[in-house]
């Protein structure tokens, strides 16, 4: 699969924001699956349905399931990315059912963060940040780690899926667009959840020794 994905041509297939949102009125009334998306996406679109997956964890609204399936759904779209191979799906993954009568609304509120992010967004700007063999290897291998950073078992924590989803999202617009500039922010909101969980962590193990020191004393 090529992993150099064309800037979006906004005259012929519309905006990002506006290809996304036909996705999500195209989606089926009852259940979801992720092999009917990949239907009507191909594996052109990939990164066009990484930035719908993302829109979910950017608003404070839990589904159950649905970090697990498009997490490790994003991570295998980077994997494919990476070796240049057609993205392959478990069909656990593939094959299971979410609500989408749950997910529309949400889906729809988080268009909002691509109209903001489509305004500052140039396709070829820091084109270095975006074009060439090792900064797309770069790219993908820091795709995949916030994609892993997304299925991280914090979810009921504040801002835990938030700050991987907008690093996804980000890094899927910058890479559509070729635009160096939003890989960049993807790279910092990637470093800000790896400082945040090392807080979420410390705090944590912070708080087990207190709370033993507390009881053995």
């Amino acid at each position: 699969m090529n992993t150099h994905e064309p800037a979006v041509d906004a005259a012929a297939e519309g905006s990002l924001g506006e290809q996304v949102a036909r996705l999500i009125d195209e989606l089926p009334h009852d259940h979801l699956r992720l092999d009917e998306l990949l239907q009507r996406v191909g594996d052109e679109g990939l990164l066009l349905l990484t930035v719908m997956m993302t829109l979910v964890f950017l608003i404070p609204v839990s589904i159950p399931g649905v970090s697990t399936v498009f997490g490790a759904a994003i991570v295998l779209i980077g994997i494919s990315r990476l070796s240049g191979r057609a993205l392959w799906l478990p069909q656990r993954i593939a094959q299971r059912p979410l609500s989408a009568q749950k997910l529309r609304p949400a889906l729809t509120r988080g268009l909002v963060w691509i109209g903001r992010l489509e305004r500052i967004s140039r396709p070829q700007r820091l084109a270095r940040l975006a074009n060439g063999r090792m900064i797309d290897l770069v790219n993908n291998l820091c795709f995949i780690a916030a994609a892993l950073l997304l299925m991280a078992p914090f979810g009921f924590i504040p801002f835990s899926n938030t700050l991987p989803g907008l690093a996804l999202l980000l890094y899927a617009i910058g890479m559509i667009q070729r635009d160096g500039g939003a890989v960049l922010l993807g790279h910092l909101a990637n470093i800000a959840t790896v400082v945040y969980f090392g807080f979420l962590i410390g705090g944590g193990g912070a708080a087990m020794h207190g709370l033993w020191q507390h009881f053995s004393g």
